[in-house]
């Protein structure tokens, strides 16, 4: 019996229900799929049910490699390495579906690589389905003025729509984890705010959100030396603080930023 390794962030859906719903959120016959952390295989069963096209996975632990090659042999083609590592721009020609029970301790940072790797409007994939732990969730999907508004949101919202599909509570999982998780649904957004750089747009919203709960003034004259002009083209009251900044004048600080690099 393979058991879960705390180490690799290791928890196992095995709720029916649960990847009975994850397989029905899009349509993936005949789709190309890239699953995440596959694990023992349980979701892994459930898509190749639905007979897609080609189905790739990533694993890291060698344990589950040997699993995974019993269990599925030439049904699926499996990535041996840290998802951290690989290029997913060379997994496949064609654009993935991509699933994911993401390992909870680097789960934001798979999403964003996963964005500010993105070429403008060339996404490597069609569709994302990932769990996350709620409280990560809550920042994902999070509204200005709320207490989870955060970079994590501005990066999410600005290249992807995104949707709450549902809450999963910890018996759904093997061994259970101590919080509950939710399940999103990442779409491209066709229209979207073009920077020269997406890491700009981290450095951005890394110095307006160091302190949080602290008026924005400080890391605007940080960045931008007290620039009027910026001031008011942008019509900034430098007395909010970064929870009450929108996701669009976040992305016009950014291009001004650009700006001044060139």
């Amino acid at each position: 019996m393979i058991k879960a390794k705390k180490s690799l962030g290791q928890n196992f859906l095995i709720d029916k229900n649960i990847l009975e719903k994850i397989v029905n959120i899009t349509d993936i016959k005949d789709k190309n799929i890239l699953e995440i952390g596959p694990g023992t295989g349980n979701l892994t069963s459930y898509i190749l049910k639905k007979n897609p096209k080609k189905m790739y996975v990533i694993e890291k632990d060698d344990e589950l490699i040997d699993l995974l090659n019993n269990d599925f042999k030439d049904k699926i083609e499996i990535i041996h390495r840290d998802i951290l590592e690989v290029n997913e721009n060379t997994i496949s020609e064609n654009k993935l579906i991509v699933f994911g029970n993401l390992p909870y301790n680097i789960s934001t940072e798979i999403l964003c690589k996963w964005i500010l790797n993105l070429k403008n409007d060339n996404y490597w994939f069609t569709d994302l389905v990932l769990m996350f732990q709620k409280e990560v969730a809550d920042r994902i999907i999070s509204r200005i003025d709320t207490k989870n508004y955060s970079r994590l949101t501005i990066l999410s919202n600005w290249r992807l729509n995104i949707k709450k599909i549902c809450e999963i509570k910890p018996s759904s999982f093997s061994p259970r984890p101590k919080i509950d998780s939710v399940l999103l649904h990442f779409v491209p957004k066709k229209k979207f705010h073009l920077l020269d750089n997406p890491k700009n747009l981290e450095t951005i919203t890394r110095t307006f959100f160091e302190h949080r709960r602290k008026m924005i003034k400080k890391p605007f004259n940080k960045l931008f030396n007290g620039n009027k002009e910026i001031i008011k083209k942008l019509n900034l009251d430098l007395d909010l603080r970064p929870q009450n900044i929108n996701i669009e004048t976040y992305l016009k600080l950014t291009s001004e930023y650009e700006n001044l690099l060139c």
